[in-house]
């Protein structure tokens, strides 16, 4: 009897190590966005509120499991998290930064001075009208100082300055620049430096890859170095199209930000498959329905061709960032579900895009297993 429960205890262990070994096997027959791309670059996502606060628990899973870093869509930016001149709400960016630090993922702080959501008290005196330029200075610093000081040692970088520089090269005509003038841009980075030395920095811009933007962002950089400023990286957004940015112009501004010793980051990836708007519309409404339905053409699903094309050319985008991972440090999309995607609302509000590697059910994508083949196909080559 001893004996028999002997063997009955050894069948019941072997019985326990196949299960686990089994759940081992089972686990590495499914990989990951982050396992394929690890030592290449960091593959990211950007989170909503709901995916934040946990109520996006199906979100939060793909978060968890298929990414490696990080960046608020929206908390984070000056307007919601420094709504009024004595006020900060730190209540979504402390959950955010939390997260991010609890599962081990490289966070982003999105954005520090951007012209764009920005609180309106933070222009104006109690008259409405414009502040001096030291008042401006001081508000810009006492946010930089505050901000990037409460998340020191946990955030890893910040997008310092957002979409200062215009297609052709010119300054957008802002508020920081109408009354602090175009050094806006180097007390930024010197504040966000002095707040945290040890927080990498970033310069982050949508058609970066134009010339005239992409060249007046290289000057840009030579000018913050010549001024003894730290700048770390350039952030291309990389809102593509399927006709637009060729692969060309897209990897000549990668060249040029790499050649200035910029780390590049693909900050806010997402491809709109939808056609864009290219005519104007007349006041016949029958014309104007007519119209809208061209432009949004898959609320049903999209065909399997048209998917396929949307796959290859998200797929020649990876290829290009893994040719030059030597620069390419992070690519990050901007959302992680086509059905929270802001691309089904712009430019035309009440689209169905599918512009993200989820489906609408959290569901891979056939892109997915495409681009983790991608990157081992990389690795080999290394």
């Amino acid at each position: 009897m001893k004996n028999r429960n002997g063997f009955i205890l050894i069948a019941l262990l072997a019985g326990l190590l196949m299960s686990c070994n089994s759940g081992t096997t089972r686990s590495q027959k499914t990989p990951t966005l982050k396992d394929a791309f690890a030592g290449k670059f960091h593959i990211g996502t950007a989170l909503n509120e709901w995916q934040i606060t946990g109520r996006d628990s199906a979100g939060v899973e793909v978060i968890k499991n298929q990414f490696q870093a990080i960046v608020a869509e929206n908390c984070m930016k000056s307007g919601p998290i420094h709504p009024r001149k004595d006020e900060y709400n730190f209540d979504l960016p402390d959950q955010f930064v939390e997260f991010g630090v609890a599962n081990d993922k490289f966070i982003t702080g999105h954005c520090l001075i951007w012209h764009s959501q920005a609180p309106r008290w933070f222009f104006t005196d109690d008259e409405g009208n414009d502040v001096s330029r030291e008042v401006m200075i001081e508000r810009m610093k006492e946010h930089i100082y505050t901000v990037v000081g409460r998340y020191k040692g946990k955030i890893k970088g910040w997008d310092v300055v957002n979409e200062a520089i215009m297609e052709d090269g010119s300054m957008r005509n802002s508020k920081f620049l109408q009354i602090v003038g175009d050094d806006f841009i180097k007390l930024a980075f010197q504040f966000a430096h002095e707040a945290d030395p040890d927080a990498e920095l970033y310069y982050n811009d949508y058609n970066e890859w134009f010339p005239g933007k992409r060249d007046a962002i290289v000057q840009m950089i030579r000018d913050l170095k010549a001024d003894g400023i730290r700048i770390d990286g350039i952030g291309m957004q990389g809102h593509i199209g399927m006709d637009s940015p060729s692969l060309e112009d897209y990897e000549a501004a990668i060249v040029a930000y790499a050649n200035e010793g910029m780390k590049v980051m693909v900050t806010e990836l997402d491809m709109s498959i939808l056609p864009n708007r290219s005519r104007d519309v007349g006041a016949d409404i029958a014309t104007s329905f007519e119209y809208q339905q061209s432009l949004n053409p898959y609320t049903e699903g999209v065909p399997v061709e048209k998917m396929n094309e949307w796959d290859e050319r998200m797929l020649d985008f990876f290829r290009l960032f893994l040719k030059h991972s030597d620069a390419v440090t992070r690519v990050t999309m901007w959302g992680v579900s086509d059905a929270t995607s802001w691309k089904n609302n712009f430019p035309i509000r009440g689209r169905t895009d599918y512009p993200l590697l989820f489906d609408r059910n959290y569901e891979p994508k056939s892109i997915v297993a495409k681009l983790i083949e991608e990157a081992n196909k990389a690795e080999n080559i290394d």
